[in-house]
C-alpha cells in the first residue's frame, strides 16, 4: 500500500476495530495513536422492555428507525418477551421510515419495506424524504441508537408530532483524561488528523472542551493543522453542528474507506505545498 500517510500521526477517537484502522494507518506510513472518546455502549434491557411494552399497547402512526443493530435489539428483545410475532405485526402495520442502508437491511430480512427512506444517508435526507408525507400531528416512535439525533427529534417538534422516543443502547461517557489527552493533542497539533466513526465520540469530545474553554481551541485546530475526518455522514454532522467546516468523509461508511480517503487527502494537500514551492 502506498505510504499516503508517512510522517503523519493520526489519532483514532473510536473503542472498536481500533487494532484493524491502527494497521490500515501503519500499512500507509502514519503512526497511529489511541483516543478512545466514545466511551462504554451498552444494551439498555429495561429501555426496549418498556418501549416494546407502550410500543405493542399503543402502536403509533409512524415508525422511524435509524440504525440496523437497533432493530436487531428490538427484535431479540420481543423475541425473549415471547411477543416476536405481535411485534412485526403492529410494525406492519405503521407507516415505516428508515435512515441508512444497515437499517433498510435490516428491515428487509423481515420483509419491511419503509415508505420513507434517506436519500443520502443523513438525517437531512430522510427530513427531505418525508416532504410528500404530512405527519403534523402525527403519533411516532422514534428508534436511535443512544445518540439525541438532534435534528430529527426538533423536526419532528416543529411538526407537533407526538412523539415516543426508544434507544436500545446507551453511551456512557468515557474516561475523562482520554477527553484531557485528545483535546490537548488537538489543541496543541500534536496530532496531523483525528478520525470519528460515530457522533458520540465528537459530542463528548465537544462536551468535554466546552466545559473547559477549549471548544473554539478545538474548531480553529481543524480549520487549521489538524484534519477531521469522519466515517460517514452521521458523524460528520454532529462536527458540522459545532462548527468544524473542513472534513474528510469517504463516499463509501466503511473504516477502510475512511482510512483511504485521508490518504488521499494527505497526498492532496502535498501536492498543493509542492507545487506553491515550485511557483516561488
Amino acid at each position: 500500500m502506498a505510504q499516503k500517510m508517512y510522517g503523519k500521526i493520526v489519532a483514532l477517537a473510536a473503542s472498536r476495530k481500533v487494532a484493524e484502522m491502527g494497521k490500515l494507518i501503519e500499512n500507509m506510513g502514519g503512526t497511529p495513536v489511541y483516543r478512545p472518546a466514545q466511551g462504554t455502549v451498552f444494551l439498555d434491557d429495561d429501555m426496549i422492555r418498556e418501549g416494546l411494552t407502550s410500543w405493542l399497547e399503543s402502536p403509533p402512526q409512524w415508525v422511524i428507525l435509524t440504525t440496523g443493530v437497533g432493530i436487531e435489539a428490538l427484535f431479540d428483545m420481543a423475541e425473549n418477551m415471547g411477543v416476536a410475532d405481535k411485534f412485526l405485526e403492529v410494525l406492519s402495520a405503521s407507516s415505516i421510515a428508515a435512515r441508512g442502508y444497515k437499517t433498510v437491511n435490516a428491515l428487509k430480512k423481515r420483509h419491511l419495506t419503509p415508505i420513507v427512506r434517506d436519500d443520502d444517508g443523513s438525517s437531512e435526507g430522510l427530513i427531505r424524504s418525508f416532504e410528500s408525507y404530512n405527519i403534523q400531528g402525527a403519533s411516532v416512535i422514534l428508534q436511535l441508537h443512544g445518540d439525541s439525533a438532534s435534528k430529527l427529534t426538533k423536526w419532528l417538534d416543529e411538526q407537533e408530532a407526538t412523539t415516543r422516543q426508544i434507544l436500545p443502547y446507551r453511551h456512557v461517557a468515557p474516561e475523562e483524561h482520554h477527553l484531557e489527552q485528545l483535546t490537548k493533542d488537538i489543541v496543541q497539533s500534536n496530532v496531523d488528523a483525528v478520525t470519528f466513526t460515530s457522533a458520540p465520540q465528537f459530542r463528548f469530545l465537544a462536551e468535554y472542551a466546552r466545559v473547559h474553554n477549549q471548544l473554539s481551541a478545538i474548531i480553529a485546530a481543524f480549520d487549521g493543522p489538524v484534519v477531521a475526518v469522519a466515517v460517514g455522514k452521521i458523524t460528520a454532522q454532529a462536527l458540522k453542528e459545532e462548527g468544524v467546516q473542513r472534513i474528510v468523509v469517504p463516499e463509501e461508511e466503511r473504516m477502510g474507506s475512511m482510512m483511504v480517503a485521508l490518504g488521499r487527502y494527505f497526498v492532496s494537500q502535498s501536492d498543493i505545498e509542492v507545487a506553491s514551492s515550485d511557483e516561488e
